[in-house]
């Protein structure tokens, strides 16, 4: 498996003056840098983390050749925010949702913290903690709706 995280280098510096934007893309970042660390317990081949910028930028992968894009004014803009993930069997997923890639994210640390017993959950902030609060309650009530 492989996965990419490509992050606004500006939001993560904190250069767009969104508290909430920045404090999420510092999460994904740090998330990612937890799985990077731990990728051979998890099987990863591969895990990079790009910081793009606006600047003579265009958000071309670093690995994975796929980019998430929308139509904005008639013109392709491309997301600075994504995950992309590449499972064994070469399906590519794009998660252009800061939201969902935090998700996923905590999912791959979940599972290393229980491949190796140690507590590698990095501290996230406020916005981040209630974002995979949400998500875990929508789970969770998915879940009995199906049952």
């Amino acid at each position: 498996m492989r996965l990419e995280l490509r992050v606004c280098q500006h939001c993560y510096e904190g250069e767009h003056e969104n508290e909430h934007k920045t404090a999420v893309t510092r999460d994904l970042v740090a998330c990612a840098e937890v799985i990077k660390e731990y990728k051979d317990e998890l099987g990863f081949d591969d895990v990079h983390i790009r910081m793009v910028t606006e600047e003579d930028d265009d958000g071309r992968p670093a690995a994975l050749p796929a980019v998430a894009a929308t139509i904005q004014n008639e013109q392709v803009a491309v997301s600075d925010t994504q995950l992309i993930t590449m499972g064994e069997h070469g399906y590519m997923m794009v998660y252009p949702n800061p939201q969902d890639a935090l998700y996923v994210l905590s999912g791959n640390i979940d599972e290393i913290t229980k491949v190796t017993n140690a507590d590698v959950v990095p501290e996230l902030s406020e916005q981040g903690a209630e974002i995979l609060a949400e998500k875990a309650g929508g789970a969770d009530d998915e879940a009995g709706e199906e049952a």
